[in-house]
C-alpha cells in the first residue's frame, strides 16, 4: 500500500468552475507528480455590477508520495 499526501490549492477562472478546476490540476501537475484525485472543498464567485467576474475554487489535491 502506498502513502498519499493531500495539499490544498486555490484556483480561479474568468470562464467557469470547470475551467478553474482544470487550472488547478494543470498548475499542480507542474510540480506534483502522481495526482490521484481532486476534492472540491468550496466554490465561490466574485461579482461586479451584478455580473460574475471570476470563479474561485478551493480544492484538496491527493497524490502519491514517491521515493
Amino acid at each position: 500500500m502506498g502513502v498519499l499526501k493531500v495539499i490544498e490549492i486555490l484556483g480561479n477562472s474568468q470562464i467557469n468552475f470547470e475551467d478553474a478546476i482544470k487550472n488547478i490540476v494543470s498548475e499542480a501537475a507542474k510540480s506534483v507528480k502522481g495526482i490521484k484525485s481532486v476534492y472540491i472543498k468550496d466554490m465561490q464567485v466574485s461579482v461586479k455590477e451584478n455580473q460574475i467576474t471570476e470563479y474561485r475554487v478551493n480544492a484538496k489535491v491527493t497524490f502519491s508520495v514517491q521515493d
